[in-house]
């Protein structure tokens, strides 16, 4: 068990969410910049490495049907996380009510999004899901503020988050080690189901990050630095 990739993604979530209190202005400039960056970045990984390691221990006709069932899963929890996945903050009422379907789905989510990580023996899927999940934890403690809870339900609930990932991850452990008794032929099947999310997510950033689907020069260069990061690991683990 690789304890620091759990430290990673504990504290990637938990100090992007803690980083609200410091941020006195606007910075959805940068906020896309480093959405459009993980999104390419995560795409890349999961074309280049997630996708061919599935098929290779799957059935391949059976596959297909759980990475579509992972890509409607993520449509159905966005019903209630309203995209803050990908860094979209709605400031649409103000009300004291904890938005507890937006945190259930979040929470959902990144559990999700750990489970094949056990897998990631050259480790950059845990930095672009880390990274992702920076800017997803910054504006789920912004709609916390905007939902006037306190700093201490805030910093709770973003424990909360925060754990999640790394749970998926231990429980994908124990599950790859055989020690759940019958669980292991299941195991690729719910990496495509993972598989269909990061497609899911990977996409909606990348078309999402410009307005009018047009990609200035800062956008089109975190792209293309997400891909080259991702390329780059993909050469270096394959030789």
């Amino acid at each position: 068990m690789e304890w620091w990739k759990l430290a990673i993604l504990f504290s990637s979530a938990f100090l992007g969410g803690l980083s609200v209190f410091l941020v006195k202005k606007d910075n959805s400039k940068l906020l896309k910049l480093i959405l459009s960056f993980s999104g390419a970045y995560l795409f890349a990984i999961t074309v280049l490495h997630l996708i061919p390691h599935v098929y290779e221990t799957t059935d391949p006709h059976e596959i297909g049907i759980f990475i579509l069932i992972g890509f409607l899963l993520q449509i159905f929890l966005e019903q209630f996380s309203q995209g803050v996945e990908h860094g979209h903050m709605h400031h649409h009422t103000h009300t004291h009510q904890f938005p507890i379907a937006i945190v259930l789905s979040l929470c959902l989510h990144a559990f999700l999004e750990g489970m094949p990580l056990v897998k990631d023996q050259n480790n950059e899927l845990i930095f672009g899901i880390s990274l992702h999940h920076i800017p997803a934890a910054f504006v789920l403690a912004g709609i916390l503020k905007h939902h006037h809870q306190n700093r201490s339900q805030i910093i709770i609930t973003l424990l909360l988050f925060a754990i999640m990932s790394p749970a998926g991850f231990f429980l994908s452990h124990i599950i790859s080690r055989g020690e759940i008794v019958g669980m292991q032929i299941y195991f690729d099947k719910m990496m495509g189901i993972v598989i269909g999310i990061f497609l899911h997510i990977s996409t909606t950033i990348l078309f999402e990050s410009s307005a009018g689907h047009k990609i200035n020069k800062q956008k089109m260069i975190a792209v293309l630095c997400g891909i080259g990061v991702a390329l780059i690991g993909f050469y270096s683990s394959s030789h």
